[in-house]
């Protein structure tokens, strides 16, 4: 198998239902360069590596295979993937999700070919809900500078196309490994490329983000998606604390406040609305002269004593 000019890091898990969506999104790809598919699989218990293992035999010039015999977890079975791709630039595509523009990569790759300076590059992706069927476009605004993206990641991991050298050096310095309280890879490492390099945004929809009910950023739990969201902001602020000036703190940490108590004002019991309220004002007292504290509050009891 030749050097491709592009790697896609495709990770894999228990997703025997819609890997061979995914995989032949990759294959219907047309470039005029080579592409190899790389995947990870951590030792799903369905059919998911018989499914690997079936595409590999068909398209050994593609597509190659990363595994183990014991299950690593998401973390160190992402890392591997990426280790093990070859190509100047990676793409991620994890194997719920798929491509559905057969020249994505095309156009990423003509971009960041005549922009050295350019480190990634990411389209727009659309949301299916599994649940219901259905399809819609993801929020028209899109970011790409630091302060911006820090309380709103709008980088769907799925239509992303990034400098392999730097997502090395991503590794090398943030060593995200360290921060097991961390619940994605994806949000540091992009939140990190709008600090080294520039990220170029491209408007077009090349790529389906699968939203299942019950997954780590998605889940039918409400305290589940309040930690992840927490995660996703104790994440910015340890960039911003690294990387940033301190200027943008409050605002990341009334995001946090907000989404939290939003997400509360709806389920949930008020005492626990309550404590988190305090929770977040006794961290930083400024967030008790923010209207959403005691707004979302009456509406939660309103909303309470109308069910």
């Amino acid at each position: 198998m030749e050097t491709p000019l592009v790697s896609v890091c495709m990770t894999t898990y228990n997703h025997e239902a819609w890997l061979a969506q995914a995989i032949e999104s990759v294959l219907a790809q047309q470039t005029a360069f080579g592409v190899e598919l790389v995947l990870g699989e951590d030792c799903s218990t369905d059919r998911t590596a018989e499914i690997c293992r079936a595409y590999v035999d068909k398209y050994p010039d593609r597509i190659r295979l990363v595994t183990s015999p014991e299950n690593v977890g998401w973390r160190a079975n992402y890392r591997r993937t990426f280790e093990a791709c070859r190509g100047k630039y990676v793409a991620y595509l994890d194997g719920d999700d798929w491509w559905c523009d057969p020249l994505k990569l095309q156009k990423q790759a003509d971009l960041m070919e005549a922009d050295p300076e350019c480190g990634m590059c990411y389209t727009r992706a659309s949301n299916y809900w599994q649940a219901t069927d259905r399809t819609e476009p993801d929020h028209p605004d899109h970011y790409t500078d630091f302060d911006r993206l820090l309380c709103s990641l709008t980088i769907a991991n799925c239509a992303t196309l990034a400098r392999r050298e730097l997502i090395a050096r991503y590794y090398a310095e943030v060593r995200p490994e360290e921060h097991p309280e961390w619940k994605t890879d994806d949000a540091p490492m992009w939140l990190w490329f709008s600090v080294c390099s520039r990220i170029s945004y491209l408007p077009d929809i090349t790529a389906v983000h699968r939203r299942l009910p019950d997954s780590v950023s998605h889940s039918t739990a409400y305290r589940r998606r309040i930690a992840f969201c927490d995660s996703l902001m104790d994440i910015s602020l340890w960039f911003e604390a690294h990387y940033g000036t301190g200027a943008n703190r409050f605002r990341i940490l009334r995001r946090r406040s907000s989404v939290a108590l939003w997400v509360l004002s709806w389920e949930g019991p008020v005492r626990e609305y309550l404590a988190r309220w305090w929770s977040d004002v006794r961290e930083c007292p400024r967030l008790m002269f923010c209207p959403e504290g005691p707004g979302l509050l009456v509406k939660k009891i309103l909303f309470r004593r109308k069910k």
